[in-house]
């Protein structure tokens, strides 16, 4: 998730208009200001390295949707209408994520190493570590304790799933969809997470929270999400703990 500025084109009357005039959130609803201030990279890697590696060195763009134009265009410049609005996500910004992701897959390579020196030699359909301690290494290098750069999940054999941001539940609702969790048990965590703020003074993993983390461990069982049994408590822990602002 990359901190972003919008910008647009717009016309007025008498042939006046507007290029590339910055856009203020606070023209928007306060429900869709994260939407143009905030870029979420969830595309292969692949593709933001094909876009560093560059002689121009341009920003990249993220377009915002024809209906959020149309609806909100006048609201920005007075007596202007916007033609289009785009959200710009920095040249520098994407070598950083490139960098970033480069560092986390060496550090974890080499943490694995150390752990067992011959694993790449390991026969198929073996564990040269046991999958607790690649869970383990995994969060600690490529998790880790980021807010800027979508992560994979605590097993080696997912990817592409969502770090939660504090106080996020977008984020949260996205972290939890990337392991298959279904809609249903997402509005459940939401009611919950709704009905312990009515008897705590301060954010915190209450009750309700705490019984929803005990019934998806039961699912996990089952298979009804994709995570082993080992590992299911301490992924939602964890993810709650970051959406609560707990250490």
């Amino acid at each position: 998730m990359l901190h972003t500025e919008s910008y647009g084109h717009f016309s007025g009357v008498f042939g006046s208009g507007l290029n590339n005039a910055p856009i203020p959130p606070s023209c928007l609803p306060e429900k869709l200001r994260d939407r143009v201030s905030k870029s979420y990279l969830m595309n292969p890697i692949s593709s933001y390295i094909s876009l560093i590696n560059t002689k121009t060195r341009n920003n990249a763009y993220e377009f915002w949707p024809a209906d959020m134009v149309a609806h909100f265009g006048q609201n920005i410049y007075r007596d202007m209408n916007c033609l289009s609005a785009w959200k710009v996500i920095p040249y520098n910004a994407l070598v950083a994520l490139v960098d970033t992701i480069k560092t986390r897959i060496l550090n974890f390579v080499l943490e694995i190493e150390g752990e067992a020196p011959d694993a790449g030699e390991a026969p198929p359909n073996t564990s040269p570590l046991p999958q607790e301690k690649v869970s383990h290494v995994f969060n600690t290098y490529i998790a880790g304790n980021v807010q800027n750069v979508a992560t994979g999940s605590s097993q080696v054999s997912q990817s592409g799933n969502e770090i939660v941001i504090f106080g996020d539940l977008k984020s949260l609702q996205m972290f939890l969809e990337s392991y298959g969790i279904e809609d249903t048990d997402i509005a459940d965590l939401d009611s919950a997470i709704q009905e312990d703020s009515k008897t705590m003074d301060k954010p915190a993993l209450g009750k309700r929270v705490q019984d929803w983390i005990g019934k998806m461990v039961g699912k996990a069982t089952t298979g009804a999400w994709n995570v082993s049994t080992s590992v299911a408590g301490t992924i939602l822990t964890k993810a709650l703990s970051q959406y609560f602002g707990l250490k």
